[in-house]
């Protein structure tokens, strides 16, 4: 069994469910549970829109197409899905970041991504106000 980090969020409290549909996560658990195999830190939990999609796809992970031979369904604007930290902040970069769940934004995501940029995509304004579009 792989050693997991402990199940906190951004917030300092317990980690929440980010999706169960689509299963997301490193350990494909619906968290965004990690541990120090996930090198890629699958740790952000961000509402999918198409303008992130086609940006994931352009720079190479195509998060959309189906994959059935792994089990994935692609993603559409609406879902819930845990992301790279380091793709997360390249969005953000660009101006394309989706908005994010803080709630179910693992703790380990701050080792790449500043608590105020994620504060600034929060889906919950009293969380940090989502920004406008």
């Amino acid at each position: 069994m792989i050693p997991r980090a402990p199940s906190v969020n951004v917030l300092g409290t317990e980690l929440e469910a980010c999706s169960r549909d689509p299963v997301t996560g490193f350990f494909r658990d619906g968290h965004c549970n990690t541990c120090a195999q996930d090198t890629g830190s699958h740790t952000v939990c961000a509402v999918m829109t198409d303008e992130f999609l086609a940006f994931s796809k352009y720079v190479g992970n195509d998060l959309s197409t189906p994959r059935p031979e792994y089990q994935f369904q692609g993603l559409k604007s609406g879902d819930r899905w845990c992301l790279c930290a380091a793709r997360f902040l390249q969005a953000h970069d660009e101006g394309c970041a989706p908005l994010v769940r803080l709630a179910a934004t693992h703790a380990r995501a701050l080792e790449v991504v500043p608590m105020e940029v994620l504060a600034l995509y929060s889906e919950d304004p009293a969380q940090g106000g989502a920004r406008e579009g």
